[in-house]
């Protein structure tokens, strides 16, 4: 083998391997952010389950606890979730075992935008009204409800 033929061998086998850092490095971050959406979510359904038991009549209702779960989860839906949710992080992609997430996220994208918008609106009110009164956090959750349901519906795979 000349010296040529070894240079371009080693220069192959370093782009190679670059290439296969790269796409390991990517499918590391795609997995981070689909791990956190998900983490999200659940934090979510936390304060909401809290809150939605309020509501209901479930728990007993608890201004201070009200206050801070409304809180919570404002200034969740308020901060940037965009590196949660780059483009092929959808159920066709990566599958359903991985996320539930629709690839028409981005195909109709922004209107995912709109979506995450009112969900914001409607938390921020909620922060505003839920440690006031049982009936000012009862008259909060309904678009609070119908701003995740907005987002399930048309953006995620449904349940069963």
């Amino acid at each position: 083998m000349t010296g040529k033929t070894t240079g371009k061998i080693v220069k192959l086998g370093l782009a190679a391997l670059v290439a296969l850092s790269a796409a390991a490095a990517a499918a590391q971050d795609m997995d981070r952010a689909v791990k956190a959406r998900k983490s999200l979510m659940t934090l979510y359904a936390h304060y909401l389950g809290t809150l939605g038991g309020m509501a209901k009549g479930e728990i007993a209702y608890d201004s201070a606890k009200a206050a801070s779960a409304a809180a919570s989860l404002a200034a969740m839906s308020t901060a940037d979730q965009s590196a949660m949710w780059p483009q092929g992080s959808d159920n066709a992609t990566l599958g359903m075992d991985k996320t539930e997430a629709l690839p028409v996220i981005w195909t109709t994208y922004p209107a995912i935008t709109e979506k995450a918008k009112a969900l914001a609106e409607a938390t921020v009110n909620l922060s505003a009204v839920a440690g006031n009164d049982l009936a000012a956090l009862q008259g909060a959750m309904g678009p609070v409800g119908a701003s995740c349901g907005g987002c399930h519906k048309e953006f995620r795979q449904p349940k069963g």
